[in-house]
């Protein structure tokens, strides 16, 4: 951990709500003057979109699996150089991948591919991870340690599948039994890699569906915000003002003496409101 240059990291898989958590630190950092770096997880997968494919049938050639999940995909020990790098000197390396042909067109380069690593500007307050594997930890590989405010966002396994069911399909145009392929291929690394990530989290936040997801493979819609709720874990919830958030958030109460629970649509609000007083305190321990 760095007092000089901090570093937050949300931690989820795609669909899980990162993007709400995204949009909620872009308003603190704002209203807060903050220059961030922005990192993205995807940056520091191994392979780009062709060479993925062509790993992946190569290792079932060797009945093996390989998933973006997993060690075997993705670049660890250069994502715990950076945050070592960064958490001491404000400097590091990073690129970034190009998603679509929007992302791409600027740097002239086919979609599915990585920019070339280049040194973060100066000038920056703080790094901001979003991605897979913002907590990791692989053997004497530790990302986690680096990290000054770890955020899990994740919703419960059910709603998680429906969510890549439906993007896989409806955007992506894959066939609904390759989505299920791919859920059950990615299932070991999921299981050891992703997980106990959200037991090294500062805070979680869960989204809970109020309707039936009991099979997820026939889903015909995702559940809308309003029928979810939000379970937020705090691991030292005794710094926390509960009182305070129970009158800010109109519908929620406590679970747990650790937990609060909140309507779906109100968790951006209470991420601004969670997360805002703890990123002030870091920068504000930076000196900045």
């Amino acid at each position: 951990m760095s007092e000089k240059f901090p570093i937050i990291a949300v931690t989820g898989s795609s669909g899980a709500g990162t993007s709400t958590v995204k949009t909620a630190m872009e308003h603190i950092f704002r209203r807060a003057e903050v220059s961030p770096v922005v990192v993205e997880g995807d940056s520091f997968h191994r392979y780009n979109r062709m060479e993925m494919k062509e790993q992946i049938k190569q290792f079932e050639k060797e009945d093996r699996n390989l998933s973006h999940f997993g060690p075997d995909a993705n670049l660890f020990d250069k994502l715990e150089e950076l945050f070592r790098s960064y958490g001491a000197s404000g400097n590091g390396e990073v690129r970034r991948y190009l998603h679509d042909e929007d992302e791409a067109a600027p740097y002239e380069q086919e979609p599915g591919t990585f920019t070339p690593w280049a040194p973060i500007p100066d000038g920056t307050d703080l790094l901001f991870y979003e991605g897979l594997h913002g907590g990791v930890v692989d053997g004497d590989c530790d990302v986690a340690r680096h990290v000054d405010l770890l955020i899990g966002v994740v919703p419960v396994v059910n709603l998680e599948w429906i969510q890549k069911i439906h993007r896989d399909t409806s955007d992506r145009g894959y066939a609904a039994d390759v989505v299920t392929d791919t859920i059950l291929r990615r299932m070991y690394d999921y299981v050891h890699y992703i997980t106990p990530q959200f037991s090294r989290t500062d805070i979680n936040f869960q989204r809970v569906p109020l309707v039936d997801t009991s099979n997820p493979f026939i889903a015909r819609d995702i559940p809308t915000p309003d029928e979810s709720a939000v379970v937020i874990r705090f691991r030292e919830h005794g710094a926390q003002d509960f009182p305070y958030l129970l009158q800010m958030l109109h519908g929620s109460y406590m679970s747990r003496p650790n937990s609060i629970v909140v309507p779906g649509g109100k968790m951006g609000l209470a991420m601004e409101l969670i997360l805002a007083p703890r990123i002030h305190e870091l920068v504000a321990g930076a000196g900045r």
